[in-house]
């Protein structure tokens, strides 16, 4: 009798337990909001993507994820921000290259490791950057900007949605391949960076083609060139800055990225769903009209791919920090 009763203890304790998963898993989200933090400020690419991601998200768990803008240094602000979050499934943060690669080379300090404060979730997917002028600007191509930023005191201005973006390498690597210098000028986003850009009181920009192309069409940006290997479908009548032929910017190629990650620690029933149902949103033929229509080249990688891509990325732009000898400004 007492080993009967020993076994049915076991049995129930074993069916308890294995209950547990999938109570927890039902339990989550609950009807709680999930904060999605963006590092910029509205209206850049990872606003952009947040907002749409969101919205499809919130319905699929049943919830609403609610967008914090928390910009500043080139990301680090927002990232710091949401990696010292609870790690319990109701914080997302929208990652890019600025925040999860080249911040930790290029910032003295940041408050997070760009991979062990972290989990990823999703590779949303890359894309180039288009250099871009005021359709009011004299210029109209790249030769035309080296000459012109050649001739004036500091070299021209281009604004950049922070230090350490994207933007901001993009610049540095031009100037570091061309010889010719610029005045970067960082703001907290590139919302209120390229509507300056298209105000005049900055001479030009980097700027995701996501930002950049409605404008461009609009026909309140002039493009110029963008930083693929090769020309966009969105925009076939640019040329690459490799297409120039300018001494120094052969095989130029920069691309940005964007993601989404969770603070480390966030447990593995939670990251497995939040990746299937972004994944499944992602696949979703309106979205990848959108992406492809933004630009961007759509990714579709597991959660072990994407850790070994940004690692991949954190070396890769270390390398080239060091090597022009870039600094936050």
């Amino acid at each position: 009798m007492q080993r009967r009763t020993l076994i049915h203890t076991a049995l129930a304790a074993t069916v308890a337990g294995f209950g547990a998963l999938p109570a927890f898993a039902q339990s989550w989200p609950g009807g709680k909001p999930i904060t999605y933090v963006v590092p910029f400020a509205a209206g850049g690419t990872t606003d952009v993507l947040g907002r749409l991601i969101g919205q499809k998200l919130g319905t699929a768990l049943g919830t609403t994820v609610v967008i914090d803008n928390k910009p500043g240094a080139g990301g680090s602000v927002g990232a710091e921000v949401g990696s010292r979050a609870a790690a319990d499934g109701y914080t997302l943060v929208g990652g890019t290259v600025s925040s999860h690669a080249i911040n930790v080379s290029l910032y003295p300090k940041i408050g997070y490791d760009p991979i062990k404060s972290f989990v990823p979730i999703t590779l949303i997917g890359t894309n180039p950057l288009v250099l871009v002028v005021s359709q009011a600007s004299p210029y109209k191509t790249l030769k035309d900007v080296l000459e012109a930023s050649k001739g004036k005191n500091g070299g021209l201005s281009s604004a950049s949605a922070g230090a350490g973006t994207s933007q901001h390498l993009s610049l540095e690597l031009l100037a570091f391949r061309s010889g010719v210098k610029f005045t970067h000028i960082p703001y907290k986003g590139s919302g209120p960076a390229i509507q300056d850009v298209i105000g005049g009181q900055v001479d030009m920009m980097f700027d995701t083609t996501v930002v950049a192309a409605p404008h461009i069409q609009g026909g309140k940006l002039r493009a110029i060139a963008v930083t693929s290997a090769k020309r966009l479908a969105s925009l076939p009548d640019v040329p690459t800055v490799a297409e120039s032929g300018l001494a120094g910017l052969a095989n130029f190629e920069v691309l940005s990225w964007q993601a989404i990650f969770a603070p480390a620690g966030t447990p593995i029933a939670i990251v497995n769903r939040l990746h299937d149902e972004t994944a499944r949103i992602l696949a979703e033929p309106e979205m990848q009209g959108k992406l492809k229509g933004f630009g961007m080249e759509p990714a579709n990688m597991t959660t072990a791919q994407i850790s070994s891509f940004q690692q991949a990325e954190v070396a890769k732009w270390a390398q080239l920090v060091k090597a022009a000898g870039i600094k936050a400004d």
